[in-house]
């Protein structure tokens, strides 16, 4: 075998179980590439050499026992906002500089527990916040597809560390955080899949939090089957977790490339927006009629209250990370600023103003400011009702419909430097994503195609609640019919 890492994860897999190569040597191969690579990417935070190697040697161990279990000596990357016990977790920001879990969160420990090896964990937009991967204390990730354009690209946001690590092959696939379109814009981005599950499907515990009611973890992978792959060991109930949902997980792997024939698929109208890119609306176009020749239907729907889901996101959001993020005040773990004659408000005031960024200190003056008294009532007491009407306007959606297809992000890759300088614009990045979260709908980008600038351009699928069968079956569907090149790949 010639390149290890150029690999997807199923072909991995496949090929450790027939011992056609070792987890050492896949490891090491991820490694060295991690070593080589990484400095001009930024993708990791931490590469855990020690650990990876150790536990690809277990994994060796195992299959010359004929013990493997499902994922036997697979290396995937960990967004560095999953607890790893023994092993510093930031959440990209100087105020948990230091911090080294004693715990392990629960998806990680589901995926080790399946046998899969650390190889780091990624770099990501602070506690986040963000769609660029540019307000990460330890500096902006590049996207491996500015290299075809010899300029400095954003992997989107805020999993854009495992995005960018995902697609320039150092790693088989990566853990990734989703808020309000956090796996899939850099998906779409970096040119490849990215899958968020329903709210509930994957455990939150041990997930640094950032808005409890729509963080929720999923796969960042080379292709649809990865993330299928991934999805069915990440996810299941977890007692740890109140909203963690007692469901079994589908083995979605094994529908994928079954008949789609008869299905309906609808295309919100609402989501033609004006200045919509006519590259962004033709791809669409093209999705549709892909799935049209796959035997699907296509019926216009409408989901009447799309054009407040981004102001309702930007009010929910902010409100529950001022409240999740009380808890960084130098007292427990992580960043204290401390002078002589300090007080303890002094120490409290000092550190988080030493310790967090410009981005997470704007969410969380927002958050307050909604939440406090005579503001409660006017702004988040009615983002709540309006997040309701999003909810009916979907549920009322996918009586007529099995599945949805929108674009993923409203435009392909900028340049780091970009769009800085106005939030709102950058805010704008989510606009196709945020429904879904407010929701708390599945949801898939897959690449597409390419723009004039030869950046890929994602397509997003949803489906309603727990029924990630159906959106993996229209979602392959739609990748073998795309039949996009992911970097790397040769054409």
């Amino acid at each position: 075998m010639t390149n290890l890492t150029s690999m997807t994860l199923a072909e991995a897999r496949d090929a450790l179980k027939k011992k056609d190569v070792s987890s050492t040597e896949l490891t090491q191969a991820f490694l060295d590439k991690m070593d080589a690579e990484n400095g001009d990417l930024n993708a990791y935070n931490t590469i855990t050499h020690d650990i990876a190697k150790a536990q690809a040697k277990q994994a060796d161990d195992n299959l010359a026992a004929g013990n493997a279990r499902p994922l036997e000596g697979v290396p995937i990357a960990v967004k560095d906002l999953f607890c790893t016990k023994g092993v510093l977790t930031t959440a990209s920001s100087h105020i948990l500089d230091g911090f080294t879990p004693q715990y392990e969160s629960t998806v990680t420990q589901n995926l080790f527990d399946a046998g899969c090896v650390m190889l780091g964990k990624t770099n990501l937009d602070e506690f986040a916040m963000g769609s660029a991967n540019i307000t990460s204390y330890y500096g902006n990730v590049k996207n491996p597809w500015g290299r075809t354009l010899g300029k400095d690209l954003v992997p989107g946001g805020s999993s854009g560390g495992s995005a960018s690590a995902v697609a320039a092959d150092l790693c088989l696939a990566a853990l990734g955080t989703d808020t309000g379109g956090s796996i899939r814009q850099p998906a779409s981005f970096c040119g490849i899949t990215g899958f968020k599950p329903t709210y509930g499907r994957c455990s939150r515990w041990g997930i640094i939090a950032f808005a409890s009611s729509l963080d929720q973890a999923g796969p960042i992978t080379k292709d649809v089957r990865d993330a299928a792959v991934m999805f069915e060991h990440m996810a299941g109930h977890d007692a740890k977790d109140s909203t963690s949902v007692n469901q079994p997980v589908p083995n979605v792997e094994a529908l994928l490339g079954q008949d789609i024939k008869g299905m309906k698929i609808g295309i919100p109208e609402e989501y033609r927006m004006d200045g919509m890119d006519a590259e962004i609306e033709a791809l669409w176009n093209k999705g549709a009629d892909l799935l049209k020749e796959a035997g699907a239907e296509i019926v216009p729907i409408s989901l009447p209250h799309t054009r407040y889901a981004l102001p309702t996101y930007y009010i929910i959001a902010p409100a529950e990370a001022s409240s999740n993020l009380a808890r960084y005040d130098g007292v427990k773990y992580g960043l204290r600023v401390l002078e002589d004659g300090d007080d303890i408000n002094a120490m409290y005031e000092k550190t988080r103003a030493a310790g967090f960024g410009a981005e997470v200190k704007r969410r969380i003056m927002i958050g307050t400011y909604v939440l406090s008294a005579g503001y409660y009532d006017a702004y988040y007491k009615k983002a709540q009702r309006v997040r309701g009407l999003l909810i009916k306007d979907f549920r009322d959606a996918f009586e007529k419909v099995d599945a949805i297809l929108t674009p993923t992000a409203p435009s392909g890759a900028f340049g780091i430097g970009e769009k800085m300088d106005d939030p709102v614009t950058m805010y704008l990045n989510d606009v196709f994503t945020v429904p879904a979260s407010l929701a708390g709908l599945p949801g898939i980008s897959v690449p597409a195609g390419l723009n004039a600038d030869g950046l890929p351009l994602g397509l997003q699928l949803l489906a309603k609640s727990y029924d990630e069968e159906t959106l993996f079956k229209v979602a392959a569907k739609l990748e073998e019919a795309l039949a996009f090149k992911r970097l790397g790949v040769a054409a």
